[in-house]
């Protein structure tokens, strides 16, 4: 493991105590001014944490799936599902990245300058989402949905590109996919994963896919807390359900990476097609309501 390595996981551990701890912090300043309370998980949400981060460890990835729980549910309101997502799987990734950093080798510049990128985003776009009216985030999850559902499906058919050999990229490839880092980084402030586009994005530029796991656990794991920190000090998610799945998430992971070595992921896959889709189709349906409700 060279020096870069070590740095980026020592980085990594630092954000994930500097999180946990701003987390306590300011729900203990709110408890204390009186404008909060703790609110401890309900079993469910233990259960969607554990799940969800389950198959994120194995690449399906957590956002969508965890909508769509809330969703059929009826768990957390709309305008909260992107904060409490957030910061809620946050220190859950960031035990995936470290294993996966620290097993793959992978060009150093390459993961370092796509990780950059995407906190970058995620540190501009949340200050965005923040502020977003409920109906703008259910029109905007709800076409993530469906963005999420196309995605598996063609993993399902075979569509999506296989990648090539190569662990990095230099030069004008390396400018692209730190670009679209930037662009999913922001994005994942709405809600919208990032595991699949960065898994075609490194297939595209002709990376092999393994690859897509450190920099996509990675970035994730650099960008949420960063992210998540400002979502907790807006108060834009919802507390117990996110320690439920920081909670159930973290065993989840290490079960996941450690104990299962194979699994069939195809028919997995087509579930969460007809989960998302579904999710999908009450949060658009949910806009049309709200739009109803606004005054002319």
């Amino acid at each position: 493991m060279n020096l870069a390595t070590s740095a980026l996981l020592g980085g990594l551990v630092v954000l994930g105590v500097w999180f946990s701890m701003r987390w306590w912090i300011i729900e203990r300043a709110r408890v204390r001014q009186g404008s909060g309370q703790l609110q401890w998980p309900q079993p469910v949400d233990y259960v969607i944490g554990f799940v969800t981060n389950f198959f994120d460890a194995l690449g399906i990835g957590n956002f969508a799936p965890t909508t769509a729980w809330y969703k059929l549910l009826r768990r957390v309101p709309d305008e909260n599902i992107p904060g409490t997502m957030n910061v809620g799987h946050s220190l859950p990734v960031i035990v995936e990245a470290l294993i996966f950093i620290s097993a793959v080798a992978i060009d150093v510049v390459t993961l370092v300058t796509m990780i950059g990128a995407s906190v970058l985003g995620a540190w501009l776009g949340v200050g965005i989402v923040a502020r977003l009216p409920r109906r703008a985030i259910q029109i905007g999850m709800g076409a993530a949905l469906l963005v999420a559902a196309a995605l598996f499906a063609a993993k399902n058919v075979n569509w999506l590109p296989g990648g090539g050999a190569e662990l990095g990229l230099q030069g004008a490839r390396l400018v692209f996919a730190v670009a679209v880092s930037f662009v999913l980084g922001a994005l994942m402030m709405l809600g919208i994963g990032l595991y699949a586009p960065c898994l075609i994005l490194v297939s595209l530029l002709g990376m092999n896919p393994l690859a897509a796991f450190p920099i996509m656990m990675g970035s994730c794991a650099f960008l949420m807390p960063i992210g998540g920190e400002r979502f907790v000090r807006s108060g834009r998610y919802e507390l117990s359900a996110s320690l439920g799945l920081a909670i159930g998430g973290i065993p989840a992971v290490l079960i996941a990476i450690y104990i299962v070595k194979s699994m069939p992921m195809v028919w997995l896959r087509w579930l969460v097609v007809v989960v998302v889709l579904y999710a999908a189709v009450l949060m658009l349906r949910s806009a049309m309501v709200e739009r109803t409700r606004i005054p002319r």
